[in-house]
Parts: C-alpha cells; sequence; structure tokens
C-alpha cells in the first residue's frame, strides 16, 4: 500500500478561480486522497493521501490542465510574457487566436453587413470548433468526472443551441470571445502572480565568497552558514547574515519599507535585499538561501492567498450555486413564454425567439466577473503590502484590518524604543547638560557603567559614547554592585557611586533642589541616578525609556484616517504610562498591566468598541495578540522570524510608520471589492434584462461579460500603486 504522502504541483493552464474549483474537485475525488487544496493565485497544488504522484499528474492532465515538471534553480521569477507571447504558449490560446480569424468574414459580412452566405456560416462553425473546443473538452469532463455543471458547460451549450437553430456566427462569436476573455484573464492572473514573484528579484543570485582571504563569485544556492561574502560599496547583500568587519548605510526599503539607510556596524544583522552604502562589509552568513527573509516573505505572501478573506469565501459559495441555477433559469426563460403565452420559441425575422434568449441568459450570467473580482484585489493588496514591508498573512486579516474600530499598544518596544536612553543631566552648579561639569559627571558614570550589563548602566555608557567621553577617564576598579540600589567603584582614585534616589536618601547628603527634582523625574516616568565622588554629591543622571520618533506622527495619521480609539495597554507604572500617552497622543491609557489583564483589557475593548486590533512586539505580548481581531507585530533585525510568527500582520520595520499604510491599503481593498462586486452584477442585470427583452444578442452578451471581467481585474491590479 502506497504510504500517505504530502505532494505540492505546480499547475498551468489554469484561467480563472473557477478554473482551480474544477481541479481541486477532481483531483480531490480521486482514490485515497485525503486533502487536495489550489491556490489559484500561486498556482500551487497542495494534495495529502495514500496515491501516487504519476496517478496525480494523469487525473490533473485529464481534467485539461499539467503539471510544470522539476524544481526552479533559479530564485528570480521568469518575465511575464507580453499578451502576444502570452497566446502563442499553449494550444488553447492558439487555437483561440484561429478562431478570431475564421470568425472575421461572419462578423463583417453577416452581424454588421446584414448578408447571408453559406461558405461563411461555415466558417463560423469553424471558429466555434477551433476555439471551443478545449472549452468543450473541459465541459465534458466537468460533468463526466466532477458531476457538476460549470460555466464551460453554459457556454457550450449555448454555442451548440446557437448552431441548432441557425445562429452560426453567434456560435462562433461566443466561443471566440469566451476563449479570448479566458486567456485575458489568465494573462492579468499572470501578471498579479509576478507581482508576488518578484519580491525575490531584490535578491541577487551570486555572492562574493570570501575563502582563505580570496574572493570567489559563487551562486547563492551553494552558500552555508558560517561563510563569510564580500558585500562591495553600492552592492545588494546576497544573504541574511552579521557583519564581521567594516560598517556602512544599507538601504532596507526593499525588506522594511523604510526609505532612510541604517547605520550597520561589526555585531548588527543585515537582510538579503538590502542595499549596500558607501562602505566596503564582511558579513558572515546566518541563513541559508532557502530560510532568509526574502524567503520567508515570499513563503508567507503565498501561504497568505490560502487564507482567504470572508468576502472572497461568499463570493466562492454565491458562485456554486449561482451556475447550475442559472442552467434552470434559461430552461424556465425557453420554455414558460411558448409553452403558456403563445410567445414565439424561435427567432422569427428581426425579433428573437425564447430559446435564443434563454441561450443568451446562458452566456451573459457567466459568473467569471464576479469571481475574479474579489481574489485579484486581495493578492494586489498583500503583493504591495509585502514590497512595503507590511506582511498580511491572509486575505483574511486584509478584511478584518479594514473594519477595525480601536488599536490598542503596547508601550515599551512598540511606541517606545524599549531600552533607556539619558534624558537629563544636573550637577550642583548646572542643570542644562552640556557644561564641563556635566561632561566629566558623565564620563565618571561610565567609567564605572562600563562593566555592567544593566540597561540603565549601558544607557550612560551608550551616551558617554555619543558625547566622545568613553576614553576621558581610565576605567574603573573594585567595582561593587549594590543590589538593587547602584554601583560604586573606583576612578584615579576616587570613589564614585551611582544610586537610586532612595540609596541617596539613606545614605549620602543631598540638597533639597536635587531631592526635589529627582522626585519630578519620577513622576514624570524617569528614572534618576544620583552621582557621588568620595561620598559627596556631584549631581543626576535621569534614564527613560524613550518615545519612537514616528509614534506620535503614527497615532495622529491613525486618527485622520478613522481610527477614533488608541488604547496604550502596558505593565508600566500609571505615572510614567500617562507621560507617554500625553508625549505621543493615545486616546485611553491602561496601566499596570500583567500579561494575563492585557487579554482582558483586549476582550473589554472589543465588548465597547467592536473589532480591536493589537500591536505588539510579536513576543511578549502573544496573548493579547492572539486574543486581539487582528495581532500586528512590530519586525526588525531583531524579532522578525519570531514576529512573523506570532501575529497576523508583521510590519517589518522597526517601528510603527508603516502602520498607516497598512490601514489605508486595507481600507482601499475592501472598497476595491465593493465596487467590484457591484459592478459585476450591475452589468449582468443590465444585460439580463436587455436579453429578457430580447434587444441583446449572445455575443454582445459575452462581450460585455468579458470586458466586465477584465476592468474588475485591472481594476483590482490598482492596489499595486498604493504608496505609504
Amino acid at each position: 500500500m502506497t504510504n500517505k504522502q504530502t505532494y505540492t504541483f505546480e499547475i498551468q493552464g489554469m484561467d480563472c478561480a473557477g478554473c482551480a474549483r474544477t481541479l481541486e474537485k477532481g483531483v480531490g475525488q480521486l482514490a485515497g486522497v485525503s486533502q487536495c487544496e489550489i491556490n489559484f493565485t500561486t498556482e500551487k497544488m497542495t494534495l495529502v493521501g495514500e496515491v501516487s504522484r504519476e496517478a496525480v499528474v494523469a487525473q490533473v492532465r485529464q481534467l485539461g490542465y499539467d503539471v510544470k515538471e522539476g524544481g526552479q534553480d533559479s530564485v528570480l521569477p521568469n518575465t511575464p510574457p507580453n499578451f502576444w507571447q502570452f497566446m502563442w504558449q499553449r494550444t488553447e490560446t492558439r487555437l483561440a487566436l484561429l478562431g478570431a480569424l475564421l470568425i472575421l468574414p461572419g462578423l463583417l459580412l453577416v452581424e454588421i453587413g446584414g448578408q447571408e452566405l453559406a461558405w461563411v456560416d461555415a466558417l463560423s462553425v469553424a471558429a466555434m470548433v477551433a476555439a471551443g473546443w478545449p472549452i468543450a473538452r473541459s465541459a465534458w469532463t466537468a460533468v463526466r468526472l466532477n458531476h457538476e455543471i460549470n460555466i464551460n458547460v453554459l457556454m457550450t451549450v449555448a454555442a451548440v443551441g446557437a448552431v441548432l437553430i441557425g445562429a452560426y456566427t453567434e456560435a462562433g462569436m461566443v466561443m471566440v470571445l469566451f476563449a479570448i476573455g479566458e486567456a485575458l484573464e489568465g494573462y492579468t492572473a499572470g501578471r498579479a502572480r509576478h507581482a508576488i514573484r518578484s519580491l525575490m528579484a531584490v535578491a541577487p543570485q551570486e555572492a562574493t565568497l570570501l575563502q582563505d582571504g580570496r574572493p570567489q563569485r559563487i551562486p547563492i544556492l551553494e552558500l552555508q552558514i558560517g561563510d563569510v561574502i564580500l558585500v562591495k560599496p553600492g552592492e545588494r547583500v546576497a544573504m541574511d547574515g552579521r557583519v564581521r568587519s567594516g560598517s556602512s548605510a544599507l538601504n532596507q526599503a526593499p525588506i522594511t519599507g523604510e526609505s532612510i539607510p541604517v547605520e550597520r556596524q561589526p555585531g548588527d544583522a543585515v537582510f538579503a535585499g538590502s542595499i549596500n552604502g558607501p562602505g566596503a562589509l564582511e558579513v558572515e552568513v546566518t541563513h541559508r538561501a532557502a530560510d532568509n527573509t526574502i524567503s520567508r516573505i515570499i513563503q508567507m505572501v503565498e501561504e497568505a492567498q490560502e487564507k482567504k478573506a470572508p468576502a472572497e469565501r461568499f463570493v466562492d459559495q454565491f458562485a456554486r450555486i449561482y451556475t447550475p441555477a442559472v442552467m434552470v433559469l434559461a430552461l424556465l426563460v425557453a420554455t414558460i413564454p411558448p409553452l403558456f403565452f403563445g410567445q414565439p420559441f424561435l427567432n422569427e425575422g428581426d425579433s428573437f425567439g425564447w430559446l435564443y434568449r434563454g441561450l443568451a441568459l446562458l452566456v451573459v450570467a457567466c459568473p467569471c466577473a464576479l469571481v475574479i473580482s474579489t481574489p485579484v484585489a486581495i493578492v494586489s493588496a498583500i503583493s504591495n503590502g509585502a514590497r512595503h514591508g507590511v506582511l498580511f498573512k491572509g486575505g483574511a486579516f486584509v478584511e478584518a484590518l479594514s473594519r477595525v474600530q480601536a488599536i490598542a499598544f503596547d508601550k515599551t518596544g512598540t511606541l517606545t524604543e524599549g531600552k533607556p536612553a539619558v534624558v537629563a543631566l544636573r550637577t550642583a552648579v548646572c542643570d542644562d547638560g552640556s557644561c564641563a561639569d556635566c561632561n566629566d559627571l558623565l564620563a565618571l558614570a561610565g567609567a564605572v557603567e562600563q562593566q555592567s550589563e544593566h540597561p540603565l548602566a549601558q544607557a550612560i555608557v551608550q551616551e558617554t559614547a555619543v558625547r566622545g567621553l568613553d576614553q576621558q577617564f581610565t576605567p574603573a576598579t573594585g567595582v561593587t554592585a549594590l543590589t538593587g540600589q547602584g554601583v560604586t567603584g573606583q576612578v584615579d582614585g576616587r570613589t564614585i557611586t551611582i544610586g537610586s534616589h532612595t540609596y541617596f536618601e539613606a545614605n549620602v547628603p543631598h540638597t533639597a533642589v536635587a531631592c526635589t527634582q529627582a522626585r519630578n523625574d519620577a513622576a514624570q516616568g524617569y528614572t534618576p541616578l544620583l552621582v557621588s565622588v568620595d561620598g559627596r554629591y556631584q549631581g543626576t543622571i535621569s534614564v527613560a525609556d524613550t518615545v519612537r520618533p514616528d509614534s506620535q506622527a503614527v497615532l495622529r495619521q491613525l486618527q485622520e484616517a478613522g481610527i477614533a480609539h488608541t488604547i496604550m495597554l502596558t505593565g508600566d507604572q500609571a505615572a510614567v504610562a500617562q507621560a507617554i500617552a500625553q508625549t505621543v497622543g493615545v486616546t485611553d491609557v491602561r496601566a499596570e498591566l500583567m500579561p494575563g489583564d492585557k487579554v482582558t483589557a483586549v476582550r473589554d475593548l472589543q465588548q465597547q468598541f467592536g473589532k480591536v486590533a493589537m500591536v505588539g512586539d510579536g513576543i511578549n505580548d502573544a496573548p493579547a495578540l492572539a486574543a486581539a481581531d487582528v495581532g500586528i507585530a512590530i519586525g526588525g533585525a531583531g524579532a522578525t522570524a519570531q514576529a512573523m510568527e506570532t501575529a497576523d500582520i508583521t510590519l517589518m520595520s522597526d517601528g510603527l510608520k508603516m502602520l498607516p499604510f497598512a490601514y489605508r491599503l486595507s481600507r482601499a481593498a475592501m472598497n476595491n471589492i465593493r465596487f467590484n462586486v457591484a459592478f459585476a452584477i450591475s452589468v449582468k442585470l443590465f444585460f439580463v434584462l436587455l436579453v429578457l427583452a430580447g434587444k441583446s444578442t449572445m455575443w454582445m452578451a459575452v462581450a460585455a461579460d468579458m470586458g466586465t471581467s477584465l476592468l474588475v481585474t485591472l481594476n483590482g491590479m490598482r492596489l499595486l500603486r498604493v504608496r505609504p
């Protein structure tokens, strides 16, 4: 017995979402297949079951499609062909072109010229056979294997019926226009797929490997973890890695959407696809080509298509019922008026009979435009978001974000930088932080704190480096931690103590002014660190987690976009939270929350406002992200992999600047879908009325349907142009 296996196939020949459904049902009926899913937008079929690969491929081909054999050695996508190249690639589309040539005499001489010529009728039938043969074969396969009535069945019945009543040119026109319309859908869908795959083009296919000190160009697929590559000025970084030597400014816009170059030093992480600036870098490879950031992004974007938006699922379900219902309606239209009201069954002169109107109804009711209206918009929004560093994990989350009424934010690492920095510096004689005494005070404290890994200590060390004071004094000796209170050490024979206000209150005399200033700093959310030299108070260094530069602007943009409720959820003290809230402009604050309390807060907000999004770092805030209707994680170099696994949407940039863009893109996508669906239905209803009134021909109906399908497809692809 064949063991249960999982296969992934790349399918060729799907022109619309209906093709994917037909193929999914047909392959799913194979003996031993337990699960079959087809993603039309990525042309991928995933199958699980006790079945051989050969049996699956045979079934796919019997259904009228093909399987691309072999893998791709290149990570770069193929350049999509132009329309004429696309039409010449497949037998079906070449036959459609042949049919278009054969139908021209009928269009010119019969439909426009009003002549009746036997040889023209013969050419029209030949056009119907040429363009319609693949359609009729697919229709027969759908009925025989899938036991379903799909759009190909409707078109085949309409064309054959037209021949039987002598409407030869109309029969040919229906098949030719429908075949070309299907090809156009396949072509535009291919362009949308390329928009996703082109994400891979930002990473080069070769890299300069440094081996024994000598540079050598090799394919990136041959690089291993631990290899060192050289990235020259102006080159794209070929692999995810860590800078081993050199420094430069990197443009990470292709990955994170950040327009400003980011400085990178030894030890810093770099993304494949980033564009190097003026300095040469030696980068140690940390991920293989298949596992780097670019590959993870493309995989996530492709997988996102499988998580359909509710609107997309509704349209799919509607189409399943709609097509057979149209067949029944057309039968009733063709029979009831002649049987019960004495109306003509066949055409009489210039008047269309009810059989013709029933056949025309089969044509005009084609659901292609309706079915294609949603997935193209969704895939365009997802791929455009990925280009700008916003990863939607599915169409469901594009729709969910558009419906959000309130957004909750974690504080630390989300609205703030997540790491403390020096925000105030005072001595007994100077309180503006810029005098020589202030610099001496900072340098002395930095000499002691160099030996500590505490975040507050590192904030002081970082500030001394920024001011160029890190070499002013020799490193401290005899450094001793004052557990929970501070640290002390010897610098050039002097005893330096850095401690909390509580410690100084008990052990080191200081002025009332210094005491008041320390209390004021604490009330603002700062951490005051008092400094003494040989037991005498010298000044205060205040440290705080600073607000991200873009937080205030982001909150303002969200409120302008229609998000009236922004809430900060934090475990920090109420005074600290209020100070940050006033700075960034959130409308509500909930402080001193444990992780479980944040979940409760999110659920309270859902009851109060409806749909709620939660923004956090993707790790510590995981419970709240999961509880929200939409979980949004901030990525960046340090947390990208974890963030992408945690939330529904990931902002690849290390900040919030792309959040307003993500919200606007989701709103634009849903507005686009609503317009597409309304437009497709309106055109259908209009032509149904024309057909019933005897004012529309079959070929006019199919031309209208083809035009509608093309217009909604192009309208959906407009989302690729939405910019931050």
